[in-house]
């Protein structure tokens, strides 16, 4: 079946789980349990509980969205549709900009490190820099070759790399020391609030995965199911993860910030635990990429399709593969070009803020969606009203209060000049419309 907009709808419920669920699971749970326990010991539980909470109510926001506008861009689209096209403008640049691409180039590298544990030559430079080109043109054509061999990419890779983590909580559920849960004292409210920010990014990236709205089956039953799936999913892997991490090594979990689960894998099956843990963040990551290729290029496919960005032709549809080949080969260039170079640390504050700023985008279209009753019937509507939009943007609130003076400088800074470079294609665009 093709979309209005030439695209095919070929994934169903459980390739947007698995999207979404690999977005999600990314290289940071490998290491974020060590960080968590440091700041709450064996109360970690509890920010995971809370993280889970608050992501669940964003996400709703998403289902509900989604379920209205179901062409392509995912929240771009949404925010777009809501506050019209300089609020688009500004959410395509945060995704892309902001945020996807410098994780990108991160995770891209963190890959590379990972394989030269096993084999130094990729400490190499030359090396380095032709397995990440190989990496990001490969991936750039299986997805132009269709969405259903992307897609089907990204379920292998988070069957792969789920099996690591599942099979380390099944035989670590054996070996818990129940002394090691036992919480000792509560967690300050500070504390709470500091671990928790930095737990919330672990759960970050479901948005991504409603990127290929214009390419999902039945989207309005589609989109909201398969979040609510993954979502859950993800709660409860991340809960048995850090239960197991805890249970095992107890009070010493906080002292192995580099690889605690692979220290944990290391306590339960000696060096072939070590091995299969770091062979799983290795493919975790490659999964984290193989999902941004797929659903990152539909963003600026979106954007150029309604205009917001130049030039037009990144919303030309393959003639043969029906993908939009033209935004998949940019994006997965400027993936390999800060990858290569991988100078992106005066960004990497505004990679975290801009998905917040995105999620309150969304929460505030929701609450105007909502407000147009009769524009969208039949479509999926979360129940409670407004509360679910209205705890979720006071949440963020909450979140970006944490910022420095010096961040929030950043991110105005980033949206001055973005308005700027808007006003100037504006003017661009009239002057040809007048030529």
């Amino acid at each position: 079946m093709n979309t209005k907009e030439g695209l095919k709808r070929e994934i169903g419920i459980w390739g947007l789980s698995a999207n979404i669920i690999n977005l999600i699971v990314g290289a940071g749970i490998f290491v974020i349990p060590a960080i968590v326990a440091e700041g709450l010991g064996a109360a970690s539980i509890l920010a995971y509980l809370f993280c889970g909470f608050l992501i669940m109510l964003i996400m709703l926001c998403f289902a509900e969205v989604g379920s209205k506008l179901t062409q392509s861009g995912g929240a771009y689209s949404f925010i777009e549709v809501a506050f019209g096209k300089y609020f688009g403008f500004l959410t395509v640049n945060f995704f892309i900009l902001g945020a996807t691409i410098m994780a990108d180039a991160a995770v891209a590298n963190a890959l590379v490190g990972t394989l030269a544990y096993f084999m130094p030559v990729f400490r190499n430079e030359f090396v380095r820099i032709s397995f990440l080109v190989l990496i990001f043109s490969g991936l750039a054509y299986v997805n132009i070759r269709g969405v259903k061999q992307g897609i089907t990419l990204v379920i292998v890779a988070t069957i792969v790399k789920l099996s690591p983590l599942l099979l380390l909580v099944i035989i670590g559920m054996t070996q818990i020391s129940i002394g090691n849960l036992v919480w000792d004292t509560l967690p300050s409210v500070n504390d709470f609030g500091k671990i928790s920010l930095i737990l919330f990014f672990a759960f970050q990236g479901a948005e991504s995965g409603l990127n290929t709205g214009g390419e999902v089956i039945n989207p309005q039953k589609t989109i909201p199911r398969g979040i609510l799936i993954s979502i859950i999913f993800v709660i409860l892997l991340y809960v048995l993860i850090q239960l197991v991490a805890q249970g095992v090594l107890g009070a010493s979990l906080a002292g192995f910030k580099d690889a605690p689960l692979a220290e944990v894998a290391k306590h339960m099956m000696g060096p072939f635990g070590v091995t299969l843990i770091l062979a799983g963040a290795a493919i975790s990551m490659f999964g984290f990429l193989s999902g941004d290729v797929l659903n990152m290029p539909r963003v600026i496919y979106s954007a150029a399709r309604d205009k917001v960005i130049l030039p037009l032709s990144l919303a030309n549809i393959h003639s043969k593969y029906a993908t939009p080949h033209y935004s998949i080969i940019l994006y997965a260039v400027m993936g390999c070009f800060f990858s290569v170079t991988g100078e992106f640390k005066t960004l990497a504050i505004l990679s975290s803020a801009s998905v917040l700023l995105i999620y309150f985008g969304v929460a505030m279209a929701f609450i105007k969606l909502r407000l147009n009753k009769t524009l969208y019937p039949g479509s999926f509507k979360v129940w409670g009203g407004y509360t679910v939009p209205v705890i979720s943007i006071l949440i963020i609130l909450w979140v970006l209060s944490n910022l420095t003076t010096n961040e929030i400088i950043g991110i105005l800074s980033f949206v001055g000049i973005l308005s700027v470079v808007y006003v100037l294609i504006k003017l661009l665009k009239k002057n040809k419309a007048l030529a």
